[in-house]
């Protein structure tokens, strides 16, 4: 068997039957993701990918209760705001590791089976959204919540948003609206429900089952889903497609103030007004300018390859800190408002919609290397 060289202790990885398991436990966290993590993860994925004993791989989370419970909250936060402030060579590893990893796991030679019970949000999409088995349950909420802190939805959100129906995609990314299981389901972002009471069962039960293929393993989790929840916006999606199909932000603004003035008597037109009023103060909360960016990032994506929008995003995130860096950054303050400081009132820089002027916005998309063999993650194939 390949000797694995990284670890971490919070990343739980052991080869039982014919089963790559790996538990990511960092509870009081939400098992986000540090750097050793990221490492560990790809360091043990690149020995069972070339492991004959290893027929398949599944990955799940810890809570404070033990196993399942959250899969993972993200990236940490509280990492990026430090280092960018101190300079840390870490934040550029971090990003260009991370997105390395969730293109190994969209492109993984094996079956990776992701078992997203709980918070399963931002870096936790990032490690999920790539397995060919993506199952959730009952309790999972999903989403790419980046536009709260300044950021936007990475770890392939451009590549995996835009290719939701219709134009969830940008709703999804500019508004950063958690999803339930039905959802999920319905959008495409998962692939079967299964109870949370099973899951023991199950993980148990791929140590001990004579699996001969990875096919039979995903198969045999496939057949244990269950009914899953009616999805809670299916009434939505016309009003959805409508307003994010608009060209620019005001655009999108200006729609759900008019839709939010329709209906109060409890019909269905009164819920699309309700969602609109909704939509439309969540945004007020957001990064003008990321919103713009978001906006222009799905936009993108829905015509690029799984290599070059991870590319895109890597040029992107770097500007997040270094366009306006240190406490300039739209990131670092975001992050300020919600984790340090935890006064939730970001300043925002515009800070009103109105006030983002195009080449702002350009400068996200301008690559910081200066040709193609330079950039970091220069090694990914372009057709994937």
């Amino acid at each position: 068997m390949t000797v694995v060289t990284e670890t971490s202790p919070f990343v739980d990885a052991a080869v039982r039957g014919r089963v790559g398991l790996i538990t990511l436990q960092r509870p009081k966290a939400l098992n986000a993701l540090t750097l050793d993590m990221v490492r560990a993860l790809t360091s043990h994925l690149k020995a069972w990918q070339d492991d004959a004993q290893v027929l398949a791989v599944v990955v799940r989370g810890t809570d404070k209760n033990g196993p399942f419970g959250h899969f993972c909250a993200g990236g940490d936060i509280r990492f990026f705001h430090d280092a960018a402030l101190a300079g840390d060579s870490d934040l550029d590893a971090f990003f260009t590791e991370e997105y390395a990893l969730n293109y190994l796991i969209h492109t993984y030679k094996k079956p990776y089976i992701a078992l997203m019970d709980g918070v399963v949000m931002g870096g936790g999409m990032g490690i999920a959204q790539g397995a060919s088995l993506r199952v959730v349950t009952p309790h999972s909420k999903l989403a790419m919540p980046e536009t709260n802190i300044g950021l936007f939805p990475d770890v392939g959100g451009g590549f995996f948003l835009s290719r939701a129906p219709g134009r969830t995609g940008e709703w999804l990314g500019l508004t950063g609206q958690v999803l339930q299981a039905g959802d999920a389901l319905a959008l495409g972002l998962a692939d079967i429900c299964v109870e949370r009471a099973s899951l023991s069962i199950l993980w148990d039960e791929l140590a001990s089952t004579p699996f001969e293929t990875g096919e039979a393993v995903a198969h045999w989790v496939g057949v244990k889903a269950s009914r899953a929840p009616e999805p809670a916006f299916s009434k939505l999606g016309e009003a959805i497609d409508s307003v994010f199909a608009k060209d620019t932000v005001a655009d999108i603004m200006a729609a759900l103030l008019a839709l939010g003035a329709e209906g109060s008597d409890g019909s269905e037109v009164a819920e699309v007004g309700a969602w609109a009023q909704q939509t439309h103060a969540t945004l007020l909360t957001r990064s003008p300018l990321m919103l713009h960016v978001v906006l222009e990032q799905i936009r993108r994506a829905r015509k690029l390859s799984l290599a070059d929008d991870l590319r895109m995003e890597r040029d992107m995130v770097h500007h997040c800190f270094y366009l306006r860096p240190g406490k300039a950054s739209e990131t670092v303050e975001g992050v300020r408002a919600l984790a340090v400081d935890k006064d939730h009132q970001p300043k925002w820089n515009p800070s009103v919609i109105a006030d983002v002027r195009p080449e702002l916005v350009d400068a996200f998309f301008k690559s910081p290397w200066d040709d193609a063999s330079s950039h970091p993650l220069a090694g990914l194939e372009a057709g994937v």
